[in-house]
């Protein structure tokens, strides 16, 4: 006979042998069982300072090791603590488990009472929760198979009437079964090749839904003669690949820009296409064609008007694709895929090797510039997070990374203040890697008491804060129109962000020329033989840009 325990225990239990992978929280009297017991089962378990950043280490933590992350809060004030972060992930359709704690049904004078399913539902999450202590299994199960099976984050509520109950120990049996990959259909497959056969200057763009299909993906454009870029999300996919573009839109290099434009078939795999992607559609010229291939029906043509959707795995879809291709044209055709485009790409893709004039004062230094240099000193084998922010495009496009799980995007929700957040999940979920955060200095010190939490963990976190003394985008984004005065709503006095560092027990260090990065190569020597075990913050005092390159297309959107 079955062994009665308490529910909060069968929910810990149960989430423990569905395997998710990690767990962050903050943890308080409503969720402190079943936090314990994924801890006793194994689990390893990540103190946050503040929810916020659990659920963006949590949702950093997923997307760089394939596991299901979990962020575990108190009831009502832990979860609205969390909720940016749950927001951010929801957009982002990352399977991720909220593991909260909710107030009894009858405790309606609780001042920990809210609606949380409906603030779940509110930014895109999906609520689930503990009914019963006799369905607590099976809605723990439903709730891991939506996350992972529908790539969506699940708010999962546990009443405290409900977690203090008891049910029959039956963890063992569970089960959740993962679906086949989608294959796409003959008439979808036939029309695409039609497509791709006729077109004289293919461009594959990838997205997340591409992660995972790369050889698969290379080896269509090789034989059709495409050129392959990716969205943000899914950067570093192709490296190595001479005919690989880079990041498309915001981000992209001039030249980037300039092929993408020239195509005359663009084909996203797993890639919405959104106005980031394709600069709000100018980097399809009119007569493009655009084709869409997603694993999700209500994603095609959702962002923009498409001459074909192909409702298939962006594998299989494109294994499906190359066989039948091959049957009309044997050979590979070049294409787009010219030697001479290939020097090109070489020499101009990336905005690193992009000749810029240098911006630099006595007293500040030009982003470019520090960011080309740091791409230079960092090892390559790094995981590059980054905030959001005017800044965000020299760490996205200066800083080289391995492949597409060296580099941790959360901006779904445009949120600033994740990145510090973002660095330590990615950090937790690829500890051979060095970690790298690129912000500014608003968003750095919206979220700096994690900073404790990654000395505390004795990261060796590189975090480089693009200091401007203000919240850039606004200033840029309203200095023609606007005073001084009205300014200085969104302008700040200098702020010794290397001393403050210094003061939560990280190394510090402000730069101000490339001479000031001595202590940064110190440091790196260190790591590199395997002795550091603290973050360094390099307080970077940058001179103004004028509004970095991307921000005009930004601002566009909102």
């Amino acid at each position: 006979m079955s062994e009665e325990v308490r529910v909060s225990t069968l929910v810990g239990q149960t989430l423990a042998k569905l395997g998710v992978g990690h767990v962050f929280g903050v943890v308080g009297s409503g969720n402190f069982d079943v936090t314990s017991t994924l801890m006793k089962a194994g689990i390893s378990y990540t103190a946050a300072r503040h929810e916020g950043g659990a659920a963006t280490m949590a949702d950093a933590y997923s997307r760089m090791s394939g596991k299901v992350g979990v962020v575990t809060t108190h009831q009502g004030c832990g979860l609205t603590n969390a909720i940016t972060g749950v927001g951010e992930a929801a957009k982002s359709r990352t399977p991720m488990i909220v593991l909260t704690a909710d107030t009894q049904a009858a405790a309606i004078r609780s001042n920990f009472k809210i609606d949380q399913d409906a603030l779940a539902r509110s930014v895109g999450a999906v609520a689930e929760r503990i009914h019963s202590p006799e369905t607590a299994i099976a809605d723990t199960v439903r709730a891991f198979r939506t996350a992972v099976n529908e790539r969506r984050t699940v708010v999962l509520s546990l009443p405290l009437d409900v977690q203090s109950g008891t049910a029959a120990d039956t963890v063992s049996t569970v089960v959740v079964p993962v679906p086949a990959p989608i294959r796409p259909n003959a008439g979808a497959v036939n029309q695409l090749v039609e497509l791709i056969s006729h077109a004289k200057r293919p461009v594959f763009v990838a997205g997340r839904g591409g992660r995972g299909a790369r050889d698969s993906i290379l080896a269509l454009a090789r034989h059709a003669g495409a050129l392959v870029a990716t969205s943000a999300v899914a950067n570093g996919l192709f490296n190595g690949d001479s005919h690989n573009v880079g990041i498309s839109g915001g981000f992209s290099s001039p030249l980037t820009a300039e092929l993408i434009t020239s195509a005359d078939l663009i084909v996203g795999w797993g890639c919405t296409l959104n106005m980031w992607t394709m600069r709000h559609g100018r980097l399809i010229s009119p007569g493009t064609k655009v084709v869409q291939i997603d694993v999700e029906d209500s994603s095609l043509g959702a962002n923009r008007q498409i001459a074909l959707g192909v409702l298939g795995d962006s594998s299989l879809t494109a294994d499906d694709v190359l066989e039948a291709l091959r049957r009309i044209q044997p050979a590979s055709a070049e294409k787009y895929r010219t030697e001479q485009n290939a020097l090109a790409i070489k020499q101009g893709a990336r905005w690193r090797d992009v000749e810029t004039p240098d911006l630099g004062t006595a007293t500040s230094i030009d982003p470019r510039v520090i960011s080309r240099e740091l791409d230079s000193i960092l090892p390559a084998e790094r995981i590059v997070a980054v905030d959001s922010g005017n800044f965000m495009g020299y760490p996205s496009q200066y800083l080289a990374v391995p492949d597409e799980f060296g580099f941790c995007f959360t901006q779904a929700f445009q949120a600033i203040g994740l990145g510090l957040y973002t660095a330590i999940g990615a950090a937790v979920a690829r500890p051979d890697r060095l970690p790298v955060l690129g912000a500014g200095d608003g968003g750095f010190l919206m979220g700096i008491s994690e900073l404790e939490t990654a000395v505390r963990l004795k990261l060796p976190l590189v975090c480089i804060v693009y200091n401007d003394a203000a919240y850039g985008a606004e200033v840029h984004h309203f200095a023609e129109s606007h005073s001084q005065q009205e300014l200085a709503s969104v302008s700040f006095p200098d702020t010794d962000i290397a001393a403050i560092a210094r003061g939560y027990g990280a190394a510090g260090v402000t730069v101000r020329t490339l001479d000031d990065l001595e202590p940064v190569r110190e440091w790196v020597a260190v790591f590199r033989d395997g002795g550091q075990d603290r973050p360094l913050v390099i307080d970077a005092k940058i001179a103004s840009d004028g509004g970095s390159w991307w921000l005009a297309e930004a601002f566009q959107g909102h």
